[in-house]
């Protein structure tokens, strides 16, 4: 690959409730990642007991695992002096922390209980207990994995290991690498998690729902464009065969 790293981003939500991003913009080298797909297997056996073999539980399960790379001279050179600043005296010690933090639950709201789980709820004001949530003890702040228009998905970090590969007089590091792995959350999933409008949670079953509306649109192009070209060919075929 020629030319500058593109750049992405993460950014994360510490609260479910009024969206206030903290955007994490990093440089990766788009020629690696790994996107991963699983599809869980249908209830029974397929073709058996559910009578279908296509049958699915959902939509299927979808994961993503890259390195990033993260240079305090980025944002020296930045020209933003809040950047510039925490960069000059602490180098990229403010974007690792952003990272780490994802990993880390932010309080909750309820009563704990004996085994140290709150099982408080919260209501929607419907008038049902459909439209009540239970209230865990803590949860991951709320995040979207920004890679570009086409992928904005909401995810949930899994892994990450950082490497520190350069330190200035107070061993903070100046550059660093990051390995993430992120799991990426379903619109059912994040039912569970009172998506109602406003909320950053809303935010992310939009952003899940539009990234997959154009996953589909590709596709469709895709289909398209492959018609085409059949078209063509068989054509060509037939010229070919007339006399000459």
């Amino acid at each position: 690959m020629t030319g500058p790293l593109a750049k992405g981003a993460l950014v994360t939500y510490q609260t479910a409730g009024r969206p206030l991003p903290v955007v994490t913009v990093f440089q990766y080298n788009p020629e690696r990642m790994t996107h991963g797909w699983h599809q869980s297997a249908p209830p029974g056996k397929p073709g058996v007991e559910t009578g279908n073999p296509l049958a699915v539980r959902g939509l299927p399960e979808e994961s993503f695992e890259f390195t990033i790379y993260l240079n305090a001279d980025d944002d020296v050179v930045s020209g933003i002096p809040v950047l510039q600043q925490v960069a000059q005296r602490a180098g990229v010690s403010a974007r690792l922390a952003a990272l780490e933090l994802m990993l880390y639950p932010v309080g909750g709201t309820g009563t704990t209980s004996a085994t140290g789980q709150l099982l408080g709820t919260v209501s929607s004001g419907l008038g049902s207990s459909k439209g009540d949530w239970k209230l865990p003890n803590a949860t991951l702040p709320v995040a979207l994995f920004y890679w570009n228009a086409n992928r904005v998905v909401p995810v949930r970090v899994t892994t990450l290991s950082i490497t520190e590969t350069l330190y200035d007089e107070d061993l903070n590091p100046r550059h660093a690498e990051a390995q993430l792995g992120l799991r990426v959350l379903t619109p059912v999933e994040l039912a569970a998690a009172n998506p109602t409008p406003g909320t950053a949670t809303n935010l992310a079953v939009v952003a899940y729902n539009q990234t997959l509306a154009r996953r589909r649109l590709l596709a469709t192009a895709n289909t398209a464009g492959n018609a085409i070209r059949s078209a063509v060919s068989f054509a060509n075929s037939i010229i070919s065969q007339l006399p000459h």
